[in-house]
């Protein structure tokens, strides 16, 4: 709670939101509590940034401008680098040094004014404490004013400042390390310097989900005597450190590599040895205890990497006594040392850049390597894999042809044919170990090398973290507390737990399968911040992710012990103290009932609170929290409840933009939760959020789609309004006619499809079905019903079924209309689920089959206007009014036959409806030649017609399933038609208009010398066709 909710947060909390209406309206008790989480340092860094600015700078502060800082900066460089000589014309930066120091961003104090604050009271925030009298109370009222269906009674915040809450996370913690769940121990962890503490997951600005990378570092000794740029080193062990995580290769060296322009120093990691290395490793090296001086790495001498090209090296395992130091120009200085051991005999880069070497006399002379420094080195079998044998990077290398150490795509082919391959499959061929499987061997060599001090172990970040107070973070090793994920027996619960879940998606599972696979120690507590203290360390506190595990627990007794005070700070008949272990295990863990001076009343009543609404159904989260948060809940719950109170479900979503583009402060484009409710309202900033999307991926806020959602609310109360002044107007006596039979089906379809989505917290599709569709099908039905006009008690239940499905997500809109305009008692949210009798799927197919074919038919009508158009040749043009098409004959075939049914009962018979597939073609050709069509004489003929028509069908079962193979639609299509003549003629400006079967001889004639049209496009099920015709044709075929 650093600030104030946004619509990334809105997007969050509106899916568990729009859930808990859904099941509140169909009658369910639901509990939806809000909390707000404290704990972390990034409170604490803000408030301590704002100190120093004060401190610096006054208050309010006056910081200097960008020219004062300028001169300043001119100044500071003359002084500080030596025989440089800065134009004092010449400024180094245009922003001032206070955004300098903070890499670019904002001072704090600018920041505050962005949050709104008066600038008299911005130094009240220099204070941690203050912020959280301050963010969460403005939380709450924002989200009352988005209508956020809550217990506020329970709402809390987490930290010390919450002695009840606080009470709860020692007990969790103290359970913990009961169960042998919490240990100490060292351990490779990333860790922010500047902070002087580990760096999780919540305390990081960039880097979210970084984990160490442990490799090993191999001592390659530089052999003496030293050339002269190396003079100072003398009387020192000197060694060029490479990170590899391929120890079991080390047999197979001829040369080390480095980049020719790369900043290398050399710097001293005991009172002997000194690693030459890059700056960035060193720093994490001295946080890993290998450094003279520990956290500040001691460099002795600045080297480039051409200081170090030819430098002769003894190095572990290889049998080549000497290799040296060659020039490599893809080396990349932000992974691991920057010194890299070459083994061409398994590494295709390192093959094709030996190549480049041996095979270009001009790029040796380039950077002055000398022959008998690469020439001699041949490459030297090590492991065997199969496919690729002895020597599996030349092998790889010369079947994909590729040229040099340049060919970037190629190389990184070469490395996903080989590295796996050679870890799974590969044998050793050589050393202590020979005969061995690599993924056995390895290992064994790497404990070898550590063993006999030939190599240390070494950790970086995976990618690059930066905390939020602007640090770059490195792996330091620890003794801190860990709590134990990934134990054995713990995961086994934890698997069990997620397997009965509900998670709403595969992908989620995917990524919380992935998550328990690797997940390990995680480190849990802190020394910077605000929380809780860990009750057995106080010089700790329990980190940001580890005390809000199983706060869920908590809501339950929540009201009871803070008495609606969010801070338990109010008046209450619990004192923090007496909430004891024994108390927290009796409500929660099933334990006796504790001796307590807490009257047993309300102990009894905590524990009914507790085991009534747990466990919880649903938490929502961001996608994010999947590799921590969230999975440390389970890991927590598992440990602590008894199975039965396991948690229920989960569901994630994505992160939100907003009108297609990244949601960024920095940018603008940007929204808390109060502007957007000022900008769109309330329903119309939930409607926006509800269409903005339900996956993994991330979802969409558009700003049009809220202004839309303002236009259609308002048009749709109008409409009703209108509707409802004029009901005397209304048709009566209940739905009676083809088009009240229709709406009355799709409402009770959008009823049951809405519920259904609202059950699978698919909101996008539920404000599709619930209220666009449904809208559809009213204004459908308002033009189907014509002069006999629509009917009162369905347009009655209509605008009853809509309000009740838009409730959840528009809840200030619906009950606007339940109450003023359809005078209904009561709220529309205890109103209940819409009754709805099971579809009509035949009526919803015969009505599509209306809508279709009264398109088709404007299609053929405009068609058929536009040839007549054009008179014959030699011909006058008749007059228009003569030419006026306004009747029209509609032949029907109800039912295939001839060879369409002889292929369609093949295609039945080979249709597996489970699969959704076919057989084979080539036996579907087959049945068809042994057919009846198939002994026609003129089957070649008829088979051109078959094989279009065959694939059409079958691409249509795999499509909509086996009824695309029927022989005739499930209902009558003549009476569909007869029954909607008046609408077809409305539709198409027709006065006259008739339904005719195809198959009758006598309706055929009436089609008169147009017959050519039947006889150019059949008709066929589902595909009608017309003939139009103006007055006087069609009295004649009449006639006839």
């Amino acid at each position: 709670m650093n600030g104030s909710l946004h619509l990334g947060h809105a997007f969050s909390v509106s899916k568990l939101e729009f859930g808990a209406a859904f099941h509140r309206l169909c009658g369910r008790n639901v509990l939806l509590p809000f909390a707000f989480h404290c704990t972390g340092m990034p409170i604490k860094a803000s408030a301590d940034k704002l100190a120093r600015e004060i401190q610096k700078y006054g208050n309010p502060p006056l910081f200097p401008s960008a020219e004062d800082d300028s001169a300043e900066d001119i100044a500071e460089e003359t002084n500080g680098d030596e025989g440089i000589v800065v134009a004092p014309d010449k400024f180094k930066s245009k922003r001032s040094k206070a955004a300098a120091k903070s890499g670019g961003d904002k001072s704090q104090w600018e920041i505050m004014k962005s949050f709104g604050i008066p600038e008299s009271e911005i130094s009240k925030f220099a204070d941690p404490h203050h912020w959280l009298t301050h963010f969460p109370p403005l939380a709450e009222a924002d989200l009352k004013a988005f209508g956020l269906g809550c217990d506020w009674r329970r709402s809390f915040i987490t930290t010390d400042m919450n002695p009840f809450y606080d009470s709860f996370v020692r007990w969790q913690m103290r359970k913990l390390k009961s169960m042998g769940k919490i240990v100490k121990d060292m351990r490779y962890t990333i860790y922010s310097p500047l902070d002087g503490q580990p760096c999780a997951d919540h305390d990081r600005a960039s880097g979210e989900g970084v984990q160490p990378q442990d490799y090993v570092l191999i001592k390659m000794e530089v052999v003496p005597p030293f050339t002269s740029k190396l003079k100072v080193l003398e009387g020192k062990k000197v060694y060029l450190a490479a990170a590899t995580l391929r120890p079991e290769t080390m047999y197979g060296q001829t040369n080390s590599w480095v980049l020719p322009d790369g900043k290398y120093g050399a710097f001293e990691i005991n009172d002997t040895d000194v690693f030459i290395i890059t700056q960035r490793a060193a720093l994490n090296l001295a946080y890993q205890k290998l450094s003279r001086v520990p956290e500040k790495p001691t460099c002795l001498l600045e080297l480039s990497g051409r200081d170090l090209i030819g430098l002769p090296l003894k190095s572990p395992l290889s049998f080549n006594e000497i290799i040296y130091s060659l020039p490599m120009l893809t080396i990349l200085t932000d992974k691991g040392t920057g010194i890299v051991t070459s083994v061409p005999s398994d590494s295709p880069d390192d093959y094709m850049a030996l190549q480049d070497l041996k095979s270009k006399p001009a790029l040796r002379s380039k950077f002055g390597v000398k022959d008998e420094w690469v020439l001699p080195f041949e490459v030297v079998p090590i492991i065997n894999i199969p496919e690729f044998g002895d020597k599996a990077a030349e092998k790889v290398c010369i079947d994909l042809k590729i040229k040099s150490q340049n060919d970037k795509e190629k190389l990184a082919e070469a490395k996903r044919l080989t590295y796996l391959k050679g870890f799974t499959d590969g044998s050793m061929l050589v050393g202590e170990f020979k005969g061995k499987k690599v993924q056995e061997a390895k290992p064994l060599i790497r404990n070898v090398l550590l063993e006999t001090d030939q190599a240390v172990m070494y950790s970086e970040p995976e990618k690059k973290v930066m905390s939020r107070s602007g640090d770059e973070c490195v792996v330091a090793l620890t003794d801190q507390w860990y709590i134990t994920y990934g134990e054995a027996e713990w995961k086994e619960k934890a698997e069990a737990c997620l397997s009965g879940m509900n998670l709403y998606s595969d992908e989620t599972r995917h990524g919380f399968e992935h998550t328990l696979s690797w997940l390990n120690q995680w480190a849990c507590s802190r020394s910077f911040g605000l929380g809780t203290r860990l009750p057995w360390d106080e010089q700790f506190l329990v980190e940001s992710l580890s005390d809000s595990t199983l706060y869920m627990a908590y809501y339950t007794v929540a009201h009871l012990l803070q008495n609606g005070n969010m801070y338990g700070s109010g008046s209450s008949m619990i004192k923090p103290e007496q909430m004891t272990d024994d108390v927290w295990d009796y409500i929660f863990c099933g334990g006796p009932v504790p001796v307590s001076d807490i009257p047993s009343s309300i102990l009894s009543n905590m524990k009914q609170e507790f085991e009534y609404w747990y466990p919880f159904d649903l938490r929502v989260s961001g996608k994010d929290l999947i590799q921590n948060h969230l999975t440390f809940c389970i890991y927590n719950h598992t440990a602590i409840l008894p199975k039965h109170q396991w948690p229920c479900g989960f569901r994630c979503n994505g992160h939100i933009m907003l009108n297609s583009e990244k949601m960024s402060k920095s940018t603008g484009n940007f929204r808390t939760l109060r502007q957007a409710i000022e900008e769109f309202s309330s329903d119309a900033t939930r409607f926006s959020l509800a269409d903005a999307g339900d996956g993994l991926d991330d979802a969409n806020f558009v700003f049009e789609t809220a202004n839309a959602a303002i236009l259609r609310l308002t048009k749709e109360l109008t409409w009703m309004e209108e509707v409802l002044a004029s009901e005397s107007s209304l048709r009566v006596g209940g739905p009676a006619t083809y088009a009240d039979r229709v709406f009355t089906n799709e409402i009770n379809i959008a009823v049951r499809l809405t519920e259904q989505h609202y059950q699978d917290f698919m909101f996008r599709e539920a404000l599709k079905t619930g209220f666009y569709d449904l809208q559809a099908a009213r204004d459908e039905y308002r033009f189907s019903c014509g002069s006999g006009g629509m009917d009162r008690d369905l347009l009655w239940r209509f605008m009853d079924v809509q309000t009740r499905l838009i409730t959840p997500i528009c809840p200030h809109y619906a009950e606007h209309v339940w109450k003023n305009l359809l005078k209904k008692d009561g709220f529309v949210v205890n109103a209940g689920w819409p009754t709805a009798e099971s579809p009509d799927l035949t009526l919803k197919s015969a009505n599509k089959y209306l809508q279709d074919t009264i398109v088709l038919m404007r299609k053929l009508l405009q068609k058929q206007v536009s040839g007549s158009k054009k008179p014959k040749k030699g011909a006058a043009a008749s007059p228009a009014v003569e030419n006026k098409f306004n009747a029209g004959l509609i032949y029907v075939n109800e039912q295939y036959d001839g060879w369409k049914e002889e292929c369609l009962t093949i295609l039945k018979s080979k249709f597996d409806a489970e699969k959704l597939s076919f057989k084979p073609d080539q036996e579907i050709l087959e049945a068809l030649k042994q057919s009846n069509v198939g002994q026609d004489a003129n089957f070649k003929q008829i088979q051109k017609l078959c094989m279009p028509f065959l694939r059409f069908k079958k691409d249509e079962a795999i499509t909509v399933g086996p009824r695309a193979l029927d022989l005739k639609l499930p209902f009558g299509e003549i009476d569909v038609l007869q029954e909607n003549i008046d609408l077809i003629k409305r539709q198409l400006g027709l006065d006259h208009v008739e339904i005719l079967s195809a198959s009758d001889d006598s309706a055929r004639r009436k089609a008169g010398p147009h017959i050519s049209l039947l006889n150019q496009n059949p008709p066929s099920p589902g595909n009608p066709i017309a003939v139009f015709m103006n007055s006087a044709d069609f009295e004649t075929q009449a006639a006839a």
